[in-house]
């Protein structure tokens, strides 16, 4: 309706401006305007053509009263202008009337007048014609005489005058023609012609178009589909006894009862005589209320008949012979009013209980409905409640059967009160009621349903044994043992294991319990199916796809790879050149964790140090820097504790100790290291103890020296001779191999030769041959009467005096 509209919009405008309005001598207005105006459209000014004063129409009791169910126009009260309120629909008004007239009746209070209003409602061509079926077929004979003629459906076209239909055409083809003529009732209706005979050897099949179309702006048409099977005989169309059937009916008559019997014959015999009756033309509504036998013709009550809904029911009945060939005659019945009284109803229960599966069709119980009136006024209407899934199927004179009108679902309900009504024709009408309880049994017919099809659920891991993790809930709306629900775990395999032996699950409640420990290093998700399964018989199931999320706990601590732990308990040995500049990376500590998340996530500090602030380490990388440069006072051995410790909640942790020599090369290692004191520890007192024992150590032998001098000097003078003496010093054995704090390493034994000079604070003088100071010169000594030295090796002193050096013994 909406489109048909839109497309005659600017044909409304138009006709809008044309409306024809007068006044009769009575008093009458008349309008006329189109049919589809929009809801809001001018209709007339009515304020002037009544003579009204607009400005005292608000303040006057103005009502408007239509004849008829809708309100279809109203008035303006501010201008005096009646307008359109509802759309208006010709054809659903006033059917095929020619003239279409709608009253409105005006009442001025104030003033006691009364103004009636007549607007014709013209029609526009908003309806196309169209034909009662989309395909026909016929079966011709090809026998069958040039000039034979089959009836073809009639086109409809609720428009009126050039709108209607005018016209058919047949597609083009050599062997059919089309003859239109005009029927009693002044309907043009038209003919399929024969013009040529046919040949079924040559064509079996025929397909034709007939197109009906109207002379309206813009011209609209329907068409249909026409096939025409060859067959090998044909004979005589069947004729009707009469060209006109009527009949008349009261609106409350049973349903069942026959209206009236057409008859019509074929002088054919065999197969070609026997006559099939069909409608040809009718309404959805007409056939949903009369019924016609095909075989007999009788047409027959199926639908409720309502005087005050239609009065008056036009169609045609179409009699066609074996052969397919058929005539057709209209049929007229007419709707007499009635009335009825106060009915009694007897119900004969035949279930009191039915199973949910029962077919639609099934009888429920009987019904007899008896009035104490006679003739019209003992017609009555049984009834019930029209949103229940049963009906009412009257059987044989004033029986019903109680029948379902579809499936039941026990679920949605369980039992049923139902309410029978009858209803009489009476004035005043008058009615019975009755009540038919009817309970529903269950039937295993809904299987458990879980709220999704697929779950996810998480646990930590190092779990008891035994835990509940999860459960689970179905749902069966079913009764008793068809409700009542089985759950089971689909046992599949975890790794080299058996589901069942990591889960298991409680049967009736669906709760799932845990078996094992579960540990997320060995894996990290479980994903398994759970069925669910109901006692009804047979049983119903449905699955639910369960993953379960192993969570990680932090359960191991962190462990370092780099430095590895060495198996005979040295701490291994990392070079720091003495040239580092600050951030100089010296190793890097390498640790990992088999936890996952921020339990992994490590970091790394300097739990301890021999020098602090001398190395930094990365808190996430784990590199061990030079944080300033070095200083002849730091330690060559620098022992350093480093804390390895990861993010989680409580957190674990792993330590190492990393040894630092400040020393530019391997044999600088070895050379450093016979001077570095035996222990490296800061907190140790060991280094001083070595400091105050070398210093006694060098005193004493410098007063050892001072005092071997004397007795020379002594000697000399006494004995006024310059021989020279040799002195004997006697080295002390040195191990081969010295361990340090873990750090093995090979003893080597140096002899320096220098000056007599402070010795080098690198070196540590275990046992000295010469004294640490300086001695006189060679000049001095070449100035003195006698040697200074008496020595028993000549060759000895020899070379004492030329070299001028003193040998000194050293330990790496």
């Amino acid at each position: 309706m909406a489109g048909r509209r839109l497309h005659y919009q600017k044909r409304i405008l138009l006709c809008f401006i044309l409306v024809s309005v007068w006044e009769a001598s009575s008093g009458q207005i008349h309008y006329l305007i189109p049919e589809e105006m929009e809801k809001g459209s001018f209709i007339g000014d009515l304020a002037k053509d009544l003579a009204l004063n607009i400005k005292e129409l608000p303040s006057s009791e103005v009502q408007i009263i239509s004849r008829g169910m809708n309100q279809y126009f109203d008035l303006d009260l501010r201008n005096g202008h009646l307008f359109v309120n509802e759309v208006i629909d010709r054809e659903q008004i006033c059917h095929q009337m020619e003239k279409c007239l709608l009253n409105v009746e005006i009442l001025v209070k104030d003033k006691m007048k009364f103004f009636t209003i007549e607007v014709e409602i013209t029609d526009i061509n908003d309806n196309s014609p169209s034909f009662p079926v989309d395909d026909l077929e016929f079966k011709i004979a090809e026998n069958t005489g040039p000039g034979a003629r089959f009836l073809l459906p009639e086109a409809e076209d609720p428009d009126l005058g050039t709108n209607s239909l005018q016209s058919y055409h047949l597609s083009k083809n050599k062997h059919f023609s089309l003859d239109v003529q005009m029927g009693v009732d002044g309907v043009k209706y038209a003919e399929l012609v024969l013009e040529t005979l046919l040949d079924r050897e040559e064509q079996k099949m025929y397909h034709l178009i007939l197109t009906a179309a109207d002379k309206g702006d813009p011209i609209r048409s329907g068409t249909v589909q026409i096939r025409i099977a060859v067959t090998d005989v044909n004979d005589n169309a069947p004729v009707f006894s009469k060209s006109l059937y009527e009949a008349s009916v009261m609106e409350n008559i049973p349903k069942g009862s026959q209206v009236l019997t057409l008859n019509a014959t074929d002088v054919d015999e065999g197969i070609n005589s026997k006559i099939k009756y069909l409608f040809r033309k009718s309404s959805d509504k007409t056939s949903k209320i009369f019924h016609l036998d095909s075989s007999t013709g009788q047409i027959s009550v199926i639908g409720n008949l309502d005087f005050e809904d239609s009065k008056l029911y036009e169609m045609e009945v179409q009699a066609q012979d074996g052969a397919g060939l058929s005539t057709r005659v209209k049929v007229v019945i007419r709707i007499l009013d009635a009335n009825d009284n106060a009915p009694e109803i007897t119900i004969t229960p035949l279930f009191s209980k039915v199973l949910e599966s029962s077919p639609p069709g099934s009888v429920i119980a009987l019904i007899n409905i008896n009035d104490r009136d006679d003739e019209r006024n003992g017609e009555v209407i049984c009834s019930i409640p029209a949103t229940l899934p049963f009906l009412l199927r009257k059987t044989f004179d004033n029986y019903y059967s109680l029948e379902t009108d579809q499936g039941l679902d026990r679920e949605k309900v369980s039992e049923y009160n139902i309410t029978i009504t009858v209803t009489d024709q009476g004035t005043p009408s008058l009615s019975a009621t009755a009540y038919f309880p009817l309970e529903i049994l269950d039937e295993n017919d809904n299987p458990p349903i879980f709220q999704t099809t697929d779950l996810t659920f998480q646990i930590a891991e190092n779990n008891q044994r035994g835990d509940l993790i999860l459960t689970l809930k179905a749902n069966d709306p079913d009764f008793e043992e068809n409700g009542r629900i089985m759950y089971s775990i689909i046992d599949t395999n975890i790794g080299d294991a058996l589901l069942s032996s990591h889960l298991s699950i409680n049967s009736e409640t669906g709760a799932v319990y845990a078996l094992s420990s579960f540990d997320y290093e060995e894996f990290r998700e479980i994903k398994f199916q759970v069925k669910a399964q109901d006692g009804g018989s047979p049983a119903l199931s449905s699955n639910v796809s369960v993953t379960l999320l192993i969570l990680d706990q932090n359960d191991n601590a962190p462990q370092i790879l780099y430095p590895s732990n060495p198996t005979d308990g040295s701490t291994g040995v990392e070079l720091a050149p003495h040239s580092s500049e600050p951030a100089y990376l010296v190793t890097k500590v390498v640790a990992v964790d088999a936890d996952s998340g921020q339990n992994a996530w490590l970091s790394y500090q300097l739990l301890k140090a021999t020098e602090p602030g001398l190395f930094s380490i990365g808190l996430h990388t784990g590199e061990i820097r030079t944080a300033r440069f070095f200083l002849d006072k730091d330690a060559l051995k620098q022992s350093l504790v480093v804390l390895v410790k990861d993010n989680g909640q409580p957190p674990l942790s792993a330590s190492v100790m990393v040894t630092v020599v400040l020393a530019d090369s391997i044999p600088d290692i070895l050379t450093d290291l016979s001077s570095v004191s035996a222990t490296a520890d800061p907190e140790s007192d060991l280094t001083f103890y070595l400091v105050v024992a070398v210093a006694f150590v060098s005193c004493l032998f410098f007063t050892f020296l001072l005092v071997l001098l004397a007795i020379r000097l002594h000697r000399w003078r006494t004995s006024q001779l310059c021989d020279s003496q040799s002195v004997n010093f006697n080295g002390v054995p040195v191990s081969q191999f010295v361990g340090i704090d873990g750090v093995r390493a090979f003893l080597h034994s140096y002899c320096h030769n220098g000056s007599l000079t402070t010795c080098s604070r690198k070196s540590q003088i275990l046992f000295p041959i010469g004294s640490c100071t300086s001695t006189l010169a060679p000049q001095q000594t070449s100035d003195k009467s006698g040697p200074l030295l008496s020595l028993e090796d000549s060759s000895t002193a020899k070379e004492l005096q030329n070299s001028e050096q003193v040998s000194f013994i050293l330990y790496s």
